[in-house]
């Protein structure tokens, strides 16, 4: 879409981000007719996409890739006519009845807004670790665990994520190594039985990074124990950090965020913004996981529709005041 010509219309609904939430959104707003526009920047499906394997979302008893699974999502919010844009968000003025969206390729306008950004990694913010990132140093396994075959690699954390990529990189690498500032995981019991059936994972616990070294690519990393400070070093060839993560939600302001920076809504997906909505890991909530995204993205989808019946309908920005 050309952005000269972004004024000539106001969308019924924006949606911004196509992971689960947002196309979710966007299959409920595109088949109770409502103009819809998803901007993402990048693949549709968002994270799930970089999932090996979807196990828990129902109706798919013998599980799902994460890529296909994105795929499945954006031709059935493209079958009800929501439209796609692959562009970068700069910033939202969410105040008043028009929506405006800032982006890399112009302003979109929008009579509701949901926002379902979902989520980004947590650093370590350790020395060493943005010169060592995409030089040994990844995020996602399933995107690059097979290059590492046969390798000496490190994981860091102790969650689900943590214990679910190890047991994925298990098939490529020689060795892995569960790196936990605790000395148990708090990955739920299923995974963990499974890591201590895996002869190719070690789990170290009570222990820290505190620095990644190397030349041209990352080669050790240095680590503290918490119980007694001793500092050692580890030789690896690549290092998976899922130690959590941070709200995308620094490209918006106004609406009411908690402390670490998630938006609050009530049960009906609202925000502190009349007309603005918020789906998904984005939102503070208990459980997030793919399933609970989709619901969150049907609720403000259906809210959305019932905010635009109880107001006037847009039909032109140049011609509202």
């Amino acid at each position: 879409m050309d952005s000269r010509d972004n004024k000539e219309k106001i969308y019924d609904m924006i949606v911004l981000g196509a992971g689960p939430a947002g196309l979710s959104a966007a299959i409920y707003g595109g088949r109770a007719q409502m103009s819809t526009l998803v901007i993402e920047p990048r693949m549709a499906g968002g994270e799930i996409t970089l999932t090996d394997r979807l196990d828990n979302y129902p109706g798919f008893p013998e599980g799902i890739s994460g890529f296909e699974f994105g795929l499945l999502l954006e031709k059935h919010a493209a079958r009800f006519g929501a439209e796609m844009v692959s562009t970068f968000v700069e910033r939202v003025e969410p105040e008043g009845r028009v929506k405006k969206v800032i982006t890399s390729s112009g302003a979109f306008f929008g009579q509701t807004l949901v926002i379902a950004t979902g989520t980004a990694p947590r650093t370590l913010g350790v020395p060493g670790e943005s010169i060592f990132t995409g030089r040994g140093i990844s995020f996602c396994a399933t995107c690059d665990g097979p290059l590492f075959r046969q390798k000496r690699l490190a994981v860091i954390g102790g969650g689900d994520a943590a214990v679910e990529e190890a047991l994925y990189l298990s098939r490529f690498a020689a060795e892995v190594i569960l790196i936990h500032r605790r000395n148990t995981l708090r990955a739920v019991p299923y995974l963990q039985k499974k890591l201590s059936e895996n002869p190719i994972i070690k789990f170290l616990g009570e222990t820290v990074v505190k620095e990644f070294k190397g030349n041209q690519k990352l080669e050790k990393i240095v680590l503290k124990n918490v119980t007694d400070n001793k500092v050692s070093e580890i030789s690896v060839d690549g290092a998976f950090l899922y130690i959590g993560r941070v709200p995308s939600s620094g490209f918006i302001d106004g609406v009411e965020k908690d402390s670490q920076g998630y938006i609050i809504t009530n049960e009906a997906m609202e925000t502190s913004i009349s007309g603005v909505f918020a789906a998904g890991d984005i939102r503070q909530k208990v459980l997030r996981q793919v399933v609970t995204a989709a619901a969150d993205g049907a609720i403000a989808a259906t809210m959305a529709l019932k905010y635009i019946q109880n107001n006037l309908t847009l039909t032109g920005y140049k011609n509202v005041t």
